[in-house]
Parts: C-alpha cells; sequence; structure tokens
C-alpha cells in the first residue's frame, strides 16, 4: 500500500509554502492566485490526496458541526441510545441539522466537564443538552462560549441559555380528562421519580379529577428491581381501573409483565403513556399516549441556535404544545 501523500509533498513538488497548499485545502484562496490554485488543485487531484476533514472542519471559523450530548443517567443502565425518546430526538434533530448543512456529532456523559472538552476539541457550531440538571447549565454557561440549547432544563432566569421544552402538566391534564370520559375514577399513576417533568405531568392528571386524586406509585430506576416491585405490588395495581405510566417505556414493561401473568389489556385493566415514541404505535395493543412532536422540537433548536451564534437572543423558554393519541390499550368502564 502506498504510502498516503501530505501536505508538505505536495508542496515541495510545486515549489510553495505548506501554508498554501494548506490554504488552498481550506478553501482560504482570497490572496492566492487563481494560477496557483489551478496547479495546487491539479496535483491534488493527480496524487489522489486524501485530506483529513476534522482538519479541515478545524481550520475553519465555523465547524459545522453540532454536538448533541445525552446524560448518561442511571435510570438508562447504560442503554441510554435505545430509549424511545432519546432515539427520536436524535433522528429529528439528524433531519433539522442536515437541512442547515451541518454535520451531527453524539456524546454520551454524565459529567458536565467533559462537554466543554469535547466542544472545544471539535471547534462546536453549538450543542444540544439533553437530560443535565440547571446546575450543570450553569457551570457550563460559566465556562463556555459557544451556544447551547436545552431540552427540557428547569432554568430560572439563566441568561445566554435557549431551554426547549414541551407543555408537559396539559399532557398530564389531558389524559386525565380522557380516562374520566372513558368512565375511569380509579387511577393510578407510576413514574420513577416525583420532581420536574414526571411531577408536572402527574400534577395535570390530578387536576383533571375532583375528589378523587390519582395515586402516585415510585417505581425503582432499575428495571430488574422493578419487576420485583411489580410482583410485590400486583395486587394492589389491580385494585385500580386504569394506569398512567409518565414515559412510554414504563407503559409498555408494565404491559408486558401484566400480560405475562395473564392480565389482559385493557379488558382487565386499562394502560397509557406519554411521549409516542415509535414502539407505541407498533406496540400491541396500540398504546394510547401523549405525543410531544420531536421535529417541532428539533427545528425550533436549530432557530433558537442560529439566534444565540448571531447574538440575536439572550436565552428564552420555549413551551410546545402535546396531543392526546388515542389507541387500544384504554378500554371503556361500563
Amino acid at each position: 500500500m502506498a504510502d498516503r501523500v501530505r501536505i508538505v509533498d505536495i508542496a515541495e513538488e510545486l515549489g510553495l509554502s505548506t501554508a498554501t497548499v494548506s490554504n488552498v485545502i481550506h478553501g482560504k484562496t482570497k490572496k492566492i492566485s487563481g494560477e496557483t490554485v489551478r496547479r495546487v488543485q491539479e496535483l491534488l487531484e493527480e496524487k489522489q490526496y486524501i485530506p483529513s476533514m476534522a482538519g479541515i472542519l478545524l481550520a475553519q471559523n465555523d465547524s459545522h458541526i453540532i454536538g448533541v450530548v445525552i446524560n448518561n443517567h442511571e435510570k438508562y443502565e447504560g442503554h441510554v441510545l435505545e430509549d424511545g425518546f432519546i432515539s427520536s430526538s436524535l433522528s429529528a434533530l439528524e433531519t433539522e441539522i442536515q437541512k442547515v448543512d451541518c454535520f451531527m456529532m453524539v456524546k454520551v456523559t454524565d459529567r458536565w466537564e467533559e462537554i466543554t472538552r469535547f466542544a472545544s476539541m471539535w471547534n462546536m457550531t453549538g450543542l444540544v443538552l439533553i437530560g443535565f440538571c440547571d446546575s450543570d447549565y450553569r457551570k457550563l454557561r460559566e465556562n463556555m462560549h459557544i451556544p447551547f440549547v436545552v431540552y427540557d432544563g428547569y432554568l430560572c432566569g439563566a441568561k445566554r441559555i435557549s431551554n426547549i421544552t414541551i407543555d408537559n402538566y396539559d399532557g398530564g391534564f389531558q389524559m386525565g380528562n380522557y380516562l374520566k370520559r372513558m368512565g375511569h375514577r380509579r387511577v393510578l399513576c407510576i413514574s420513577d421519580n416525583d420532581v420536574c417533568v414526571d411531577l408536572e405531568r402527574y400534577q395535570g392528571l390530578c387536576a383533571a379529577f375532583d375528589k378523587e386524586a390519582p395515586e402516585l406509585l415510585i417505581v425503582p430506576m432499575a428495571r430488574l428491581e422493578r419487576r420485583s416491585f411489580y410482583e410485590e405490588k400486583l395486587g394492589e395495581i389491580l385494585s385500580y381501573t386504569a394506569v398512567f405510566a409518565v414515559s412510554d417505556t414504563h407503559a409498555i414493561e408494565l404491559i408486558f409483565f401484566l400480560q405475562e401473568h395473564g392480565i389482559r389489556v385493557p379488558q382487565d385493566i386499562s394502560v397509557a403513556g406519554f411521549d409516542d415514541s415509535p414502539a407505541a404505535e407498533w406496540f400491541g395493543p396500540g398504546l394510547t399516549t401523549v405525543r410531544q412532536d420531536a421535529a417541532e422540537r428539533a427545528g425550533l433548536a436549530m432557530r433558537l441556535l442560529a439566534e444565540l451564534k448571531e447574538q440575536k437572543e439572550e436565552g428564552q423558554t420555549c413551551v410546545l404544545p402535546v396531543t392526546l393519541v388515542e389507541r387500544g390499550s384504554v378500554g371503556r368502564v361500563l
């Protein structure tokens, strides 16, 4: 196999400086004559020179790389990219990032310090951050000049940070009203925590009911522990006519567990979720859930990043609407 052609080899053969050849490769030709540019390009083609894409991007003022950094939270148990919400978000972001002629680079970490190194190493155009906490975002803003947009942050008065969230409270409220219309009065809500997004969804659910507010059951974050928990709590769960899980992942997992125990959904108990992840539609029975528009959020993220980069926006919180999706996992109480 022939040795890789280097910039210095091209420069020596043409009698030019390596800086001149490098500038032609990187498109910085304003101060270089057209004849020199032609000679360099012809020899590059003849020698089949393969440039380093990383080197080209790093040499430019704008790398056209948008980083997407996801918190490797313990609840994902090392499978964060397999989560329905995360995978849908990444798919939508990839589409929107291509529309603005940029590249997407994904990183999974649970340490905010790694984000600053990641962003500076690749001269990022911007970042989209998913799943970190308020203190992490503030530290990043203090230690990094690169603009970034946050998914589902809780940022009170934070400057130069744009946060995109959804109307979690209204999603819970819509689900509560729907379950009431279907005749359900004994409703259980399951979540692996009682703060932030999940709490808002539960509070919205409760607001749809009067004196018969749904109960909240906190389940373990670890999957195997949840299974044992469901075994222990099965009798209690079956005392309700419907279960609202604050994520599709929990809803689908619960349905599998119930079916393994010969319990029919929705004939014996109804189950609903939140997110409308891809599995919700093809899963049997189809999962009744609350849809958030991943494409809308991704498109808005790109617009906000552009505004932050051009210093047209000091930062804001945008709340996107959600919609109820009725499928077969919720039945009517007669």
